[in-house]
């Protein structure tokens, strides 16, 4: 559940409520009913499915409980994601077989529950408002991250096609590939280390309870590097046999890279000297300077070693960050796909662009608890066997993009906008 937050006043509430529920809609909008069906993999979910939960959350959580009768009843069972509180639910791989109901049938739900939304937070008097308001701000964010995973989603559902469809037609001039430069080398920036406070403080804004509390941790001094790996980097790894070099891999992502036939990151090819990739604007020859992007956690960690580093900790990464203007290549700036960019000093495009893997174990910081009830199975049950992920995407909502937002998926995850950024060990006291 969410942490932290100032109470928006009733006017702001339901702007922002109206404004996320419309961005989904948009999002959705350039897909035809058959598209929305679609489901291509387990770890996905169908358009359709997406703006039918998040509906379900704001009736399940909010609605329900204030007295409001279902939309339709059956819809709890549909729609529930995995909260096992609230009863059982239809199986998440067969979400694509859910021909109704219909997209306009989910349409007309997400009206319905949008209407009694908005009378409800009309209708509340300050005090009972100020007690939903952190639901209503966790239902919002929640809906945020499905247009994410809305994005995600698609793109793997489209690259089974061999039509290869693109999401839009057309794209902004920001989303063009510079498929004639040449990466730029790679610099490290030294960190001292130390004693460091990391996670979120509980301040005014909303947060997830994943990233608090704040807590201190011990920095060993390291390097890191001045920008995510690139298109080009990734390149020189297939090149050089990296796919076919033990040594490069952990025990289990080797076995991952033979059992799965492994050759580049997912959506990608070679083409002459630099890749190409399926992207939501179509197949695109890619920019070798831009942001590596839809690499395991596998990929990233072999190709730091080949690079002669490693992946940062989370801790690394949040320290370094947590000095750095938040701003980048996010879902607003209309790219949807990583961008090169130029840097001149220090580290820069930490946020934005691709997720960077880290090499931390996804777990619980010192004195998390989960909050009480259903909503507090969002986060705190899957930590175990996941790893984290720092800095957003060029798909993430531009308000999940902050130092202390910790994301998360198993290694073998690569259908998500993932990439990496290098990190190297400095010997205390080393010039």
């Amino acid at each position: 559940m969410g942490a932290g937050g100032g109470l928006m006043d009733r006017d702001a509430l339901l702007r922002r409520f109206t404004s996320v529920r419309a961005a989904t809609e948009a999002l959705a909008e350039p897909l035809s009913a058959e598209d929305q069906q679609l489901q291509s993999m387990d770890d996905a979910s169908p358009t359709k499915w997406h703006r039918a939960h998040t509906t379900w959350f704001f009736e399940e959580f909010l609605l329900g409980p204030a007295g409001v009768a279902p939309f339709r009843p059956e819809y709890r069972y549909l729609f529930n994601s995995y909260y096992e509180a609230v009863g059982p639910r239809h199986p998440r791989p067969r979400r694509g077989l859910l021909s109704r109901p219909s997209c306009d049938e989910v349409a007309a739900y997400r009206s319905a529950v949008d209407g009694r939304m908005r009378e409800l937070l009309g209708s509340l008097d300050d005090d009972a408002l100020g007690r939903v308001t952190p639901l209503v701000e966790l239902g919002l964010a929640h809906e945020e991250q499905h247009q994410e995973l809305l994005l995600t989603d698609i793109l793997h559902a489209l690259a089974q096609s061999p039509l290869l469809p693109a999401y839009r037609t057309s794209a902004p001039p920001a989303a063009g590939a510079r498929a004639t430069s040449t990466p730029a080398p790679l610099r490290f920036v030294q960190n001292d280390g130390g004693l460091c406070e990391i996670g979120d403080d509980g301040g005014a804004r909303f947060t997830f309870d994943n990233e608090g509390p704040r807590h201190r941790v011990w920095v060993e001094p390291f390097e890191l590097a001045s920008r995510p790996l690139s298109v080009g980097e990734v390149r020189a790894f297939i090149d050089a046999g990296g796919y076919e070099t033990p040594a490069l891999w952990l025990a289990e992502g080797f076995d991952w890279v033979r059992r799965e036939n492994v050759r580049a990151p997912l959506h990608t090819e070679c083409d002459g000297p630099t890749l190409r990739a399926f992207t939501l604007d179509g197949d695109a020859l890619l920019d070798p300077d831009a942001p590596a992007s839809h690499l395991s956690y596998y990929e990233a960690d072999a190709i730091a070693r080949f690079l002669g580093g490693r992946l940062p900790t989370e801790a690394e990464w949040e320290v370094v960050a947590a000095r750095v203007p938040v701003a980048g290549n996010d879902r607003e700036a209309g790219a949807l796909r990583p961008v090169a960019a130029g840097i001149t000093d220090g580290v820069g495009q930490l946020f934005g662009d691709v997720w960077e893997w880290t090499s931390s174990a996804y777990a619980p910081y010192p004195g998390f608890a989960p909050v009480a009830g259903a909503v507090g199975e969002y986060n705190g049950k899957f930590m175990v066997s996941q790893l984290v992920l720092r800095g957003g995407s060029c798909l993430t909502p531009r308000g999940h993009v902050r130092p202390t937002y910790r994301n998360f998926w198993p290694p073998h995850t690569r259908f998500q906008m993932t990439g990496a950024r290098v990190a190297r060990s400095v010997r205390r006291g080393a010039a």
